[in-house]
């Protein structure tokens, strides 16, 4: 099933003129990787203490492009450039998964959204990315199949933010968007799930024959 996530190959390219300088500079990847954390943090508390300011949300579509921009770069630098390490390995997977619930739960405090629809959400993105992580546990490789992955799911907060930031009324439609979306990720739990035990099986068989 495609996803936002396909397009990162392309993005990555653009990007690689940075990775490089950053290189050159000294930057480490898991600088880069705490960095993004921290600012993510501060950004979501900032919309969180303003959930009804339009300046406050503008700052989450900015922020989660910046985001997006810095997560492949610290992958670049880590595979690209001899970072990589079993530290790395850890702060990423934690700091997305922190980063996405600082960044996604102050949407529960927006007038006319749901706010335990919005926890929902934010826990099922943490199952799907345990799912990813868990394949590898059990000897497959990181699941990052969608429909609604981390990329997926920093388009459709971005785009709520801006629809919040130019002030569009969200009653009721916003609530039924977010319904989907809560379905989305549940499914995508699922396809994480089931696939990394089929590509178990498969790798099974062909080793028997």
């Amino acid at each position: 099933m495609m996803t936002i996530y396909d397009l990162k190959p392309a993005f990555q390219n653009s990007l690689r003129p940075v990775c490089r300088w950053l290189a050159r500079v000294g930057a480490t990847a898991n600088q880069v990787t705490v960095a993004a954390l921290v600012i993510s943090l501060i950004v979501g508390a900032v919309f969180a203490l303003n959930p009804s300011t339009s300046w406050a949300a503008f700052l989450i579509p900015l922020w989660l492009f910046l985001r997006m921009a810095l997560n492949a770069i610290d992958g670049m630098l880590a595979r690209e450039h001899g970072m990589q390490s079993e530290l790395g390995g850890i702060l990423n997977e934690l700091s997305d998964v922190a980063a996405d619930a600082a960044l996604y739960l102050p949407f529960a405090l927006v007038p006319g959204i749901s706010g335990p629809l919005i926890v929902c959400i934010v826990i099922l993105s943490i199952l799907t990315e345990m799912a990813g992580v868990v394949a590898v546990q059990i000897g497959a490789s990181r699941r990052y199949d969608g429909p609604m992955g981390k990329s997926d799911r920093a388009f459709v907060f971005g785009l709520l933010a801006l629809l919040i930031g130019f002030g569009l009324r969200l009653e009721p439609w916003a609530n039924a968007a977010l319904g989907i979306v809560a379905v989305l990720t549940l499914l995508t739990v699922f396809n994480r799930s089931s696939k990394a035990l089929r590509e178990l099986a498969a790798t099974d068989e062909n080793r028997s024959h």
